[in-house]
């Protein structure tokens, strides 16, 4: 538990510098950027404080592209808070020519296995587009050098039907387990999707699959898994439940005292918005950043932004949710840094965007997709955390 504070307290010293280092025109941008020419969807964004050379608190981001060779994803780092990204690698896997999705970015807090202390991960699905005998894999690749070169580690897991696995994402427990959870369709038609995770003790070897989430009936998708450690050791665990009950496809979360458990499978958990009912449907993600009375605010992004009876609202493509109770209660209302025109249920606008703060916490950086003249395009920008 005491490595769990002292990483969080390594977090704040690093975004404290950087808002004393920052130049003074590094105030939010007004206006969202386009990260990289090309397709750029499902993005990710990590800042780099754990072991290393490169332990400076520059930032790390990923997306999801495509060219002649395939589906891959392409490597920025910004030194500058955000202000401005340089590509400097890419991830790529032979089987991205038969399609990738979903990818996500961790960097280690701790060793595992021979994986020493800041080694960046990353995972993704491969082969949804192979054909009706295609086996979808998710594919782990380690870099040990800030995200410019890449190695294959493992296959965490490969589905045993024409069904997918999908958004991977990972965390390592409070005794020092490496997870990958993933939405997991191959248990149709008991299940529709469930949620399951596999453990590993050095990230190249991975146990057989256990399972985090699975509610009746078939047609209930609980899916997108994101996991964070708070800074009390415990962890937030989010994700969404689509066609349950008279709701589509909302967020909810559970804690975890110890980041392997996570209660009944078949709970839901608590159900995620403000205190008029208004949420996100579609892809949440949540990140944690300083503020609020307990010293940690979480700020939530997700798709389509509605009221409590799912119809969308005038701040949708425009809107973050906060919460400065570790989840508990409503949350509130925050400006979005990227503007996404009109987000809809489809695998581009808004569609799993990103954020980090920057500037010692008073903006909020955010990558989101959106279409540009037919293309799903990264777009990047900042704003006020609060």
């Amino acid at each position: 538990m005491r490595r769990l504070g002292s990483s969080f307290a390594l977090l704040m010293t690093l975004l404290l510098a950087a808002s004393t280092l920052a130049p003074a025109s590094a105030a939010p941008s007004a206006e969202r950027r386009l990260l990289t020419e090309g397709m750029g969807s499902y993005p990710r964004l990590i800042r780099l404080a754990h072991g290393g050379p490169l332990r400076d608190g520059r930032i790390i981001a990923a997306v999801t592209s495509e060219d002649a060779r395939g589906r891959f994803a392409p490597v920025f780092q910004s030194l500058d808070e955000g202000r401005s990204f340089q590509r400097i690698g890419e991830i790529r896997d032979p089987e991205g020519a038969a399609g990738m999705c979903c990818g996500t970015l961790y960097e280690l807090p701790r060793r595992v296995g021979a994986l020493p202390e800041g080694t960046l991960l990353w995972a993704a699905s491969y082969g949804q587009n192979a054909g009706p005998g295609r086996r979808v894999g998710i594919k782990i690749l380690a870099s040990g050098d800030g995200g410019r070169s890449w190695r294959f580690l493992a296959e965490a897991a490969r589905s045993h039907n024409h069904d997918g696995v999908w958004e991977p994402e990972f965390t390592v427990d409070a005794g020092g387990t490496l997870w990958l959870h993933f939405a997991d369709e191959t248990e149709a038609p008991r299940f529709a999707q469930v949620l399951n995770r596999v453990a590993s003790t050095d990230g190249v070897h991975w146990g057989t699959k256990q399972r985090t989430m699975a509610i009746p009936p078939d047609r209930v998708r609980p899916g997108m898994p994101i996991v964070r450690r708070l800074p009390d050791g415990r962890f937030y665990f989010g994700y969404e439940i689509c066609n349950f009950g008279s709701r589509y496809c909302d967020p909810y979360y559970k804690i975890s005292a110890d980041g392997a458990n996570f209660g009944d499978p078949v709970a839901p958990g608590a159900q995620i918005g403000t205190a008029n009912g208004n949420h996100f449907e579609h892809a949440q993600t949540v990140t944690l950043f300083p503020g609020g009375p307990k010293g940690t605010r979480l700020l939530m992004v997700g798709q389509i932004f509605v009221d409590a009876k799912g119809n969308p609202l005038p701040g949708n493509g425009k809107t973050l949710l906060a919460n400065d109770s570790l989840g508990e209660g409503p949350w509130y209302e925050l400006p979005a840094p990227v503007a996404v025109a009109k987000p809809v249920n489809d695998w581009c606008p808004n569609y799993s965007s990103t954020l980090l703060p920057v500037d010692g916490g008073k903006n909020v950086l955010e990558i989101a997709a959106d279409y540009d003249n037919g293309i799903c395009r990264a777009y990047f920008a900042k704003g006020p955390a609060a």
